[in-house]
């Protein structure tokens, strides 16, 4: 019996969520609904400018597979995180928010510098944008990645943000080799389609000769497999994943589990907030299948749970709202 169900790697960043309006970005030359990498100075800057602003903000340990690690635990899942942060106040409350979500993280020492920040700007129209400054995150190493603990999970889940330098691609690999190596089951999301068009190969060296479990939205489908439709893509991504899913906004999911290709209708709600659906789908996805469920009750499930992050502000749901989803659900 494995300790853990998940046990994740990503950045370790604290998100810090705002609404902003179109003017806001195109009059600080942001570009809108993708992640970009910024410095600390420019993040200073777009922070600053926003304090003119009455603007809601949220504040949570975040990072792509820390919002799905997060899910997981949510729901029951025993999880493990890996991810570097600083010694400072945000790398404090990093890690304590992490802990109280019931997530474990590893022993390593805190480092010098400062624990990574995203400032994600969500517009009227509920589309996400992100300026990402990854501090000490951009430095992990495989030292960050707790091998027992690892090979003591059911699933190794990373993010596809991990390959955008050559050395956290690395630990990447070598986290990929060790689960492999060990018998731990394997699954990536691509995270961004501008990550997929810059960094593909990096990706694909993750992967290496194959992975059990493969996520990504319908633009990062078609640009990592130079396909043109959703179902063209998912031919081609057999070669890479015995399993994948991709996801399709409202119009839900494309499941394959390794048998045949499953599709599932979107569930209806009113958009606020696009950020954190994806990851909210692999968490739930991930809770689902390592509880001994199928993909199709597993896509159902995931495609529920994220149309309840769309319908509200920020990247979690209510602890009410996970008890209301397991009685719905029967679980």
């Amino acid at each position: 019996m494995k300790k853990y169900d998940v046990y994740g790697i990503g950045a370790a960043i604290v998100d810090i969520e705002v609404v902003v309006n179109d003017h806001f970005l195109s009059k600080n030359k942001v570009e809108k609904g993708i992640m970009t990498l910024v410095d600390e100075e420019r993040q200073h800057q777009l922070i600053n400018a926003l304090t003119s602003q009455k603007t809601p903000v949220k504040r949570n340990c975040g990072g792509s597979a820390c919002n799905s690690i997060v899910a997981a635990s949510s729901f029951g899942s025993k999880t493990f995180y890996s991810g570097k942060v600083a010694d400072d106040w945000e790398g404090d409350f990093f890690v304590k928010d992490l802990n109280a979500a019931g997530v474990d993280f590893h022993n390593a020492a805190a480092s010098d510098g400062t624990t990574g920040k995203c400032l994600v700007m969500i517009t009227q129209d509920a589309e996400r944008t992100l300026n990402t400054f990854l501090g000490v995150s951009i430095d992990i190493t495989f030292q960050e990645v707790d091998t027992i603990s690892l090979e003591n999970s059911k699933w190794l889940y990373m993010e596809g943000y991990l390959v955008t330098d050559k050395a956290r691609t690395d630990v990447a690999i070598n986290a990929m080799a060790c689960a492999k190596q060990k018998g731990v089951k394997t699954s990536l999301s691509l995270s961004d389609p501008y990550v997929v068009k810059v960094f593909s190969e990096s990706l694909k060296s993750v992967i290496g000769e194959g992975i059990d479990l493969l996520f990504c939205n319908t633009d990062e489908a078609r640009r990592f497999t130079g396909t043109h439709t959703v179902e063209a893509a998912a031919n081609v991504l057999k070669q890479y994943a015995k399993t994948f899913v991709i996801t399709r906004g409202p119009g839900g999911s494309l499941t394959y589990d390794g048998h045949q290709l499953i599709h599932t209708p979107g569930v209806s709600t009113n958009a606020v907030d696009t950020n954190g659906a994806g990851d909210m789908f692999a968490g739930s996805f991930l809770y689902a299948i390592s509880s001994g469920h199928d993909y199709a009750w597993a896509a159902r499930f995931a495609n529920t749970t994220a149309a309840l992050v769309v319908g509200q502000f920020g990247t979690r749901i209510e602890a009410i709202e996970y008890i209301s989803l397991k009685q719905q659900f029967n679980i």
